[in-house]
């Protein structure tokens, strides 16, 4: 296989805007072997501060995010002088928030998990387009939940009490799966 010309190669520069330290690195690793130029932050105002020294030509945002929302970074970057092509990346879909982060200024809206492949397609996609397969949702039942434990979590200032009684179980409960979920090997680094 001959290298590709670097001349047929854009210049692609994307912002990922993630405030799970796991995923954040999966993703920087992917699209970095995908030959994008990748700069990570973890909030959304880490994310604005970013944007104009870097200039990304693609965004892929989080919606919930510590501070201000997601949704306030896509309308910051939106709103630069050349605004990237803006992905919002959510394991929290819900259609209002899909409809205003496209109002906003995003291209695609994705419910978390989703592969670089499908990331970059999004990328390309159009606002308004119905050229894009209508998909069900893919999350998995115990990603969804595990993503609503630490949503409540961190929304309790990680109090497992507080958070077992939002979420209607016991405490046992809660910091069993808790342990279960400590105890299991984390991704490799690629």
């Amino acid at each position: 296989m001959s290298d590709p010309d670097p001349c047929a190669l854009p210049d692609k520069r994307l912002l990922i805007v993630e405030d799970d330290p796991g995923l954040l690195a999966s993703l920087a690793g992917s699209f970095t072997r995908r030959g994008y130029q990748v700069r990570t932050a973890m909030s959304t105002k880490a994310g604005l501060v970013a944007a104009p020294r870097f200039a990304p030509t693609h965004a892929l945002v989080d919606l919930k995010l510590p501070g201000a929302s997601g949704l306030d970074c896509v309308a910051g970057l939106a709103a630069l002088a050349n605004p990237p092509r803006i992905v919002v990346l959510t394991g929290f879909a819900a259609i209002t928030t899909a409809v205003e982060a496209i109002k906003l200024g995003a291209s695609h809206y994705l419910a978390k998990p989703a592969t670089p492949t499908e990331i970059e397609a999004a990328f390309a996609h159009q606002a308004g387009s119905t050229e894009l397969p209508i998909e069900a949702a893919r999350t998995p039942l115990k990603m969804m939940e595990w993503e609503q434990i630490n949503a409540m979590l961190a929304e309790t200032d990680y109090n497992i009490s507080e958070t077992a009684r939002r979420l209607g179980m016991h405490r046992r409960t809660l910091a069993r799966k808790l342990a279960r979920e400590k105890a299991k090997p984390g991704p490799t680094e690629a």
